[in-house]
């Protein structure tokens, strides 16, 4: 075998093992601090887990390990010794990296909207020597989202279902946005009935200021649609079911009618499962472009978002989330972070605890009450002592919002190059004195409105009209 397919599969394997030495550092770090209470650690155990984990380590990936070895503690009795006893051998996909092999095994070529590949790949299963590779070509279409004068790099090429699907990356020059010293900023907070609610704060004197507009992306028409078509996908899947049942309890020769009522059923329950992810995909760059020229527009350098790994709710709430969810909230950020590079925006994530409980004004905690208008099904109105009556989506944005401001120097980029602020402090939030209204000038009275229909004019003469044939003139007599 050539050099440099071993070298191929060597950065194959190095990459799993690259990701199996972070995990077992995390898994040993919380070993060596394991606490009493796993899911109730005390500022002193977290200071000593934080000090133990490396840099860059997210709450999620403590949570997750952290259930993991509960898990084991409650089958086995006793803490693992470490990975290799906490789980299986990793899992390698099918895949190659052509990224890790020279010109001489691999060559891109690109003309105009066309990418041609040449690598040198065998002509025989169990090659023996050189004659027996050869080089071969593959083309690909770049989409129209892929700009002109972009680098293209090295693909990976991943068999599957008897095709060749390629992931073809390109490169353009970009600098990553400041994290820290901004004095206007855009935060985002998460909601039900509303995907994305957002209000832009200042950071004045160390204070933080929102003029109290809110900003909101309203899916309600988008999220219906999904409801229908997961139920339409839910009751295919139950009479799928039902048929499976038919069939394996019949003898060998099955009845060919239900055999192609169940292949039908099931491309249909395909095609549910496709329209449902086409749309969420739409729904999810939507919203990250109307945010992201949101913040364009009212000139804020960076948006502050929740954090989506510690997004979880419990009980009733779960039903929330299982709604954002189902807007793939992670595709949300991926496309928020995709865009905002392009406009030169930082996105930071901070703590999503508290934001939606807590008044942005004095801190304590609010009342959650009905809307107002009562239009509104659900307890989405926040009522504090201090006076505040608020949506609460909009106050949890204003609070995400000076978390973000008020802790800028916290915030760290991670492992994956994301900015996040672990821990942050909470800032009471001040609104803006509102502009004096300009003076208009006095209404000028006009004539009453004209009827709505108009009436034909009656006839001052028969000879005018139709010498009384018509029902204008048989009134006028």
């Amino acid at each position: 075998m050539s050099d440099r397919v071993r070298r191929i599969a060597e950065e194959k394997a190095a990459r799993a093992l690259r990701l199996a030495c972070h995990r077992r550092a995390v898994v040993a770090a919380l070993l060596a601090t394991w606490p009493a209470d796993p899911f109730a650690r005390t500022d002193a155990e977290w200071s000593a887990l934080r000090a133990a984990l490396s840099e860059g380590c997210d709450n999620a990936t403590i949570r997750n390990r952290t259930r993991q070895i509960t898990a084991y503690l409650r089958v086995h009795g006793r803490l693992p010794a470490g990975l290799c006893e906490l789980e299986g051998p990793p899992v390698v996909a099918r895949q190659v990296s052509l990224a890790a092999a020279d010109r001489q095994q691999v060559v891109v070529d690109r003309d105009d909207r066309i990418v041609r590949v040449w690598s040198k790949l065998p002509v025989c299963a169990a090659p023996v020597s050189y004659r027996d590779w050869a080089w071969h070509a593959a083309e690909v279409v770049l989409p129209p989202a892929v700009p002109a004068g972009v680098k293209v790099c090295t693909p990976t090429l991943r068999p599957r279902d008897g095709r060749v699907r390629v992931d073809l990356p390109w490169q353009t020059p970009h600098t990553p946005a400041r994290v820290d010293g901004h004095t206007r900023g855009l935060g985002v907070d998460w909601g039900v009935n509303t995907l994305l609610t957002g209000t832009v704060a200042d950071l004045e004197g160390g204070c933080v200021v929102v003029d109290g507009r809110p900003l909101r992306f309203d899916a309600t028409g988008v999220s219906a649609k999904l409801v229908r078509l997961r139920r339409h996908r839910e009751h295919l899947n139950t009479k799928a079911d039902h048929l499976t049942r038919l069939r394996d309890g019949r003898p060998a020769h099955a009845d060919p009618a239900l055999t192609g009522k169940l292949a039908r059923l099931q491309a249909e329950h395909a095609a549910v499962c496709a329209r449902i992810r086409h749309l969420n995909h739409a729904l999810a760059w939507s919203a990250a472009r109307w945010l992201v020229d949101h913040a364009s527009a009212v000139g804020a350098t960076v948006i502050y978002v929740e954090d989506l790994a510690t997004l979880e709710a419990a009980g009733r709430s779960r039903s929330l989330n299982r709604r954002l969810s189902g807007a793939v909230r992670g595709t949300v950020f991926t496309a928020v972070a995709h865009l905002a590079a392009k406009a030169d925006i930082a996105v930071v994530t901070v703590p999503a605890r508290g934001t939606s409980s807590g008044c942005p004004r004095c801190g304590t905690a609010v009342t959650h009450v009905k809307t107002p208008e009562g239009r509104v099904a659900g307890y989405r109105w926040a009522h504090c002592s201090c006076g505040l009556s608020l949506d609460r989506d909009h106050a949890a944005a204003q609070r995400i919002a000076a978390r973000g401001l008020t802790n800028q120097t916290k915030t760290r980029r991670d492992r994956n190059g994301q900015a996040a602020i672990r821990t942050a402090t909470d800032t009471p939030v001040r609104r803006r004195a509102p502009t004096p209204k300009q003076t208009r000038p006095a209404p000028v009275k006009t004539s009453r409105l004209l009827p709505l229909r108009r009436p034909g004019p009656a006839a001052t003469r028969r000879s005018d009209c139709c010498r009384g044939r018509c029902r204008w003139c048989r009134s006028a007599r």
